[in-house]
């Protein structure tokens, strides 16, 4: 099993290349099974749950074919199989998106229960009863959602949808669906997510009628079929929102190129109170500037987790690693998942001072962490082990990391082009 190996102390400088978004990339993998006609992605990140996604669609009868820029281009004129095996879900819960196409498409599908990272309860049933409401008949047997059109009806109908919370994989369902389902359908309490943004302007591309994407009401008057399209991905804000925290921690001079700071305006926020100073360089990506060491110049900022464009989950526990060298103490508290802070007892063998209530982590800033090896438990918590390995003195080994190469396109290998010393080892 890899790990990464980590000699902590240098600074960071130089340019690095940020990634399409993993959580825009799955879904719109997923959209391309709604047409008939050849769908071209462009900007796709090389991780494994890109990976997982392709191996999935191709099991359905999907020619996809990936070349080394990142381009994947889709055809899912010939599919044959509208199921979701466990054997090929298992690992990742982004492929529950395959149940809203295939349903709409075909009238029919067969998805298995989803896993992905341990970080608490990530229920589906939103994702049954926005269908339901579309007049999808759905039953769960033996770990597989059943979902079936009624007799006598070819296509979902339009429907008011509104989820009991924000669910961000279900409105990417429900808009998916709602694409190719008769009348309209309008989306209450929807995701605002820029990643809900990039799918929806792919499906408007691919002849959808959206409105009020980006906003908690998006409408959607059906339409009989989709056509092919070429799309780029968008920006990974959290694979951007990683690097600025390590720069911050390590110190130095960094450009992401590609990175939309727009989209990170929370979490850019809270670094520059802290006191790192963070650049908008608009199309060009965000430049960050950053003292060494972080615990004479970092103040530690406080912050609660909630829904876009409130601070992100998917940045917690990268963020708490400055609060840990940083001065003064602060609070975290998570409110969207409830066993996210698993990467705090790794954290505590560095050398950091952490206390946990429930949902809330008070963190005591210290002036150094020291290197030791630590286990990875979920995707952000790895990111999170890295940070802090950057920042230690000593050598720290991350092991698990097959959950960082779950969301992180060649982490190691972007943090070596920028000046740290970090290397993957069996």
């Amino acid at each position: 099993m890899d790990k990464l190996l980590i000699r902590g102390g240098r600074q960071l400088h130089g340019e690095v290349q940020i990634s399409g978004a993993k959580n825009a990339a799955l879904p719109e993998l997923c959209a391309a099974l709604l047409t008939a006609e050849p769908v071209t992605l462009v900007n796709v990140p090389r991780l494994q749950d890109v990976a997982t996604m392709l191996k999935l669609i191709r099991n359905m009868g999907v020619s996809a074919e990936r070349d080394d820029t990142g381009t994947v281009q889709l055809n899912a004129g010939a599919l044959n199989l509208p199921e979701a095996p466990y054997e090929l879900v298992k690992t990742m819960r982004a492929s529950v998106l395959a149940l809203g196409p295939l349903l709409a498409r075909f009238g029919r599908a067969k998805v298995s229960l989803p896993g992905g990272c341990a970080i608490g309860s990530r229920p589906v049933d939103q994702h049954i009863k926005g269908l339901q409401a579309m007049g999808a008949e759905i039953t769960v047997e033996h770990g597989y959602m059943l979902a079936a059109l009624p007799a006598g009806r070819t296509r979902l109908k339009g429907a008011r949808i509104t989820t009991d919370m924000v669910t961000v994989t279900g409105t990417e369902n429900f808009l998916m669906a709602a694409a190719l389902a008769e009348g309209e359908t309008i989306l209450e309490n929807a995701a605002e997510e820029p990643e809900i943004v990039d799918l929806a302007e792919m499906l408007i591309k691919m002849g959808a009628k959206i409105e009020g994407h980006g906003t908690s009401r998006i409408r959607i008057q059906g339409v009989d079929a989709l056509h092919g399209c070429t799309h780029t991905v968008v920006a990974d804000r959290i694979e951007a929102g990683t690097f600025l925290c390590a720069v911050a921690a390590t110190g130095g001079d960094v450009v992401l190129r590609h990175g939309r700071a727009d989209h990170l305006d929370a979490v850019i926020d809270k670094l520059l109170e802290a006191g790192a100073n963070v650049t908008d360089l608009g199309a060009q990506g965000i430049r960050i500037q950053a003292a060494s060491p972080a615990y004479q110049y970092l103040e530690a900022m406080s912050f609660r987790t909630t829904e876009y464009p409130g601070f992100p989950t998917d940045m917690q526990a990268q963020f708490m690693v400055l609060n840990c060298i940083a001065q003064g103490s602060s609070k975290v508290t998570e409110t969207i998942f409830e066993n996210r802070f698993m990467h705090v007892n790794e954290l505590l063998r560095l050398g950091a001072r952490i206390q946990i209530d429930g949902k809330i982590a008070v963190v005591e800033g210290v002036p150094r962490l020291s290197g030791a090896t630590v286990m990875a438990t979920d995707l952000r918590a790895s990111a999170s082990l890295v940070i802090a390995g950057l920042v230690a003195e000593g050598e720290t080994v991350v092991d698990r990391i097959y959950h960082l190469d779950r969301g992180y396109d060649q982490m190691e290998a972007k943090l070596r082009g920028i000046g740290a010393d970090i290397e993957r080892i069996q």
